[in-house]
């Protein structure tokens, strides 16, 4: 098994920058990591994710430009950076983690997910 455990969540106002952070560990090696959000009644949605030489990156068009995701392989974390935060980046942030990149992209194909991080963001 693998269990994933999210940190940095919080309240910031609009423009302002959180970094979040999923530390990963357990039985089972992982290789692809990333992120969705969920507001809640709404489908949880892809942000970010990366591969585990962390030479490809996808993003949601929502966060392009403004997100980074990265990752730190010798403490088995992966973060977000975002800036230019708005009030519509308002949700509970999930890391989630797989094998693969596209699979990763797809909320039914994420074998992994952690427990969740609430991230506010007021006008």
């Amino acid at each position: 098994q693998v269990q994933l455990v999210e940190s940095g969540g919080g309240l910031v106002q609009a423009g302002g920058s959180l970094r979040l952070s999923c530390a990963a560990s357990g039985s089972r090696t992982v290789n692809a990591m990333g992120w969705y959000r969920q507001v809640a009644a709404k489908q949880r949605e892809f942000v970010a994710a990366i591969t585990g030489g962390g030479d490809q990156t996808k993003y949601a068009d929502s966060v392009k430009g403004r997100f980074t995701i990265s990752r730190d392989n010798g403490k088995n974390t992966v973060y977000l950076q975002m800036n230019s935060l708005s009030p519509d980046d308002t949700a509970v942030y999930y890391c989630a983690a797989g094998t693969a990149l596209l699979r990763l992209t797809l909320q039914s194909l994420v074998p992994y997910w952690g427990q969740g991080t609430q991230v506010t963001v007021s006008s």
